[in-house]
C-alpha cells in the first residue's frame, strides 16, 4: 500500500472513533501503532495528558523543529454520511483533526525512511487543543525542556480558501479568545410575592446585551473586539417561583493578548455594576483560555518558501482568524519563532464545526510536501 493509501485509511479510522478534549487515550495509541514502522529515536508519550511526540534525530548538530498537530474532536453530533463517519454518538472530528494527524503520521514515514542531517525533527500530537488547555498544559510537563524547539510549525484546514491552496502571513494569526461563565445570586420566593425574592430577572436582561456591546466585532484591527452570549438560565422551570439564581456564559475575543486583559476587565465591571444594582452576589470563572496565536516574520518566510518550491498554491492577503488556535502558546516558546499556515479546504466546503464538515483527503499530500520541504530546508 502507498503512503497515501495507507495515510487516507488512517485518516478514516480516526474519523471514526473521535475522542474529545483530555479524553485522547484510544487516539494515542493509535498514532504510536501506526507510526511504530517509522522507528524514531525517541518517543515521548503521555505528554501534558495523552500527547504524543516522536522524535527524529540528524547525524550533525543543527536545529531543532517541532511539527504540531491536535488529536482531539468536537462534542458534535455528525449527520454528514462518509463511509468512515463517527461510530460515537455526539462526537466527530468535524475541525479536520483527523486529517491534521494523518499529514503528521506521514511526516514519520518519510523521516523513518530518511533521517534528517543536521539537528532534530519532532513531532508533536498535541492534545486538548478544541478547549484551549492542551499547549499549555505540553508546555508545563516538565519534558518540554527536552525538547526545546528553535523553530515550531503547524497547520489548519480552512474551508473558504480555494482547495489545496496555502496561506501564511506574518503577524496574527488567530484571535484570542476566554469564556467568562457568571453567576449572580439572590433570594427565591413564592412567584405570588416577587417582592419579597432578590431576583436576578433586571441583571440578567440588562446583561446580555451590555456583554455584546463590549465588543460587535468589525474589522480585524489591533483593537478588534467580539463578546459572543452563548448560553443564559435563570430560576427553576416552574411557575411558581421567583428566581434567585441566574447564569450567563460569554465568549470574549480580541486580536491581542493586551486587547484581551483589557477586555476582560471591561466585562467584570459591567457585571459587578449589575450586581450591585440588584442587591445580588457575583462570582465568575474562567475557561477554554486561548492566547492570541502570532507568526513570526522569519518562520514565515521559511514556510513560504518552502510552499513555492513544493509547486503549491500560496494565496496571499488574508487576514487573521477569528477562531482561537493554542498553537500560539507552541510557537511564542521557540526560539527562533513558528508559524501557523492554513490550508484550503475549498471555498464551498461546509465550514469547520458543522456538523456535516469532512477534512478533504486531497489535503494529505500538499500538507505532508510543504512541511517536509521546511524539514529538508532547515535540517537537510
Amino acid at each position: 500500500m502507498s503512503d497515501l493509501a495507507a495515510l487516507t485509511a488512517f485518516r478514516h479510522a480516526l474519523h471514526r472513533a473521535p475522542e474529545v478534549s483530555r479524553h485522547e487515550a484510544e487516539t494515542a495509541r493509535a498514532v504510536l501503532a501506526f507510526t511504530a514502522d517509522s522507528a524514531p529515536d525517541r518517543v515521548l508519550t503521555g505528554l501534558g495528558g495523552h500527547g504524543v511526540a516522536l522524535e527524529f534525530q540528524g547525524a550533525a548538530d543543527g536545529p531543532t523543529v517541532l511539527i504540531r498537530c491536535e488529536l482531539d474532536a468536537l462534542p458534535i453530533e455528525e449527520t454528514g454520511r462518509p463511509d468512515w463517519v463517527s461510530a460515537v454518538p455526539g462526537k466527530g472530528h468535524l475541525c479536520g483533526h483527523d486529517g491534521h494527524m494523518a499529514i503528521v503520521a506521514g511526516l514519520a514515514f518519510a523521516l523513518g525512511r530518511d533521517r534528517p542531517a543536521r539537528g532534530r525533527v519532532v513531532l508533536l500530537f498535541q492534545p486538548a487543543e478544541e478547549d484551549g488547555s492542551g499547549a499549555a498544559a505540553v508546555l508545563a510537563d516538565p519534558r518540554f525542556a527536552e525538547i526545546a524547539p528553535d523553530w515550531a510549525f503547524a497547520l489548519h484546514n480552512l474551508p473558504g480558501l480555494p482547495l489545496g491552496a496555502f496561506v501564511v502571513e506574518p503577524g496574527p494569526a488567530n484571535c484570542a479568545s476566554v469564556g467568562l461563565r457568571l453567576v449572580l445570586n439572590g433570594r427565591t420566593s413564592h412567584a405570588a410575592e416577587p417582592d419579597k425574592a432578590v431576583s436576578p430577572a433586571l441583571a440578567l436582561s440588562r446583561l446580555i446585551p451590555g456583554l455584546a456591546a463590549l465588543g460587535q466585532g468589525g474589522a480585524l484591527t489591533p483593537d478588534f473586539r467580539l463578546v459572543t452570549v452563548t448560553h443564559a438560565t435563570m430560576g427553576e422551570p416552574a411557575f411558581g417561583i421567583t428566581p434567585g439564581r441566574a447564569e450567563i456564559w460569554a465568549t470574549l475575543r480580541t486580536l491581542t493578548d493586551d486587547g484581551m486583559q483589557a477586555l476582560k476587565e471591561a466585562a467584570l465591571h459591567l457585571a459587578g455594576a449589575e450586581a450591585r444594582a440588584g442587591g445580588l452576589s457575583l462570582t465568575h470563572d474562567w475557561h477554554d483560555d486561548f492566547a492570541a496565536s502570532t507568526n513570526a516574520p522569519e518562520a514565515v518566510t521559511r514556510f513560504r518558501a518552502a510552499i513555492t518550491a513544493s509547486g503549491i498554491p500560496l494565496v496571499n492577503g488574508f487576514g487573521p482568524m477569528r477562531a482561537s488556535e493554542d498553537f500560539g502558546r507552541l510557537s511564542s516558546a521557540a526560539r527562533l519563532g513558528g508559524a501557523m499556515a492554513f490550508l484550503g479546504s475549498g471555498e464551498t466546503h461546509p465550514p469547520l464545526h458543522a456538523p456535516d464538515y469532512d477534512f478533504p483527503d486531497s489535503l494529505i499530500a500538499p500538507g505532508v510536501t510543504a512541511f517536509l520541504r521546511v524539514i529538508r530546508d532547515l535540517c537537510g
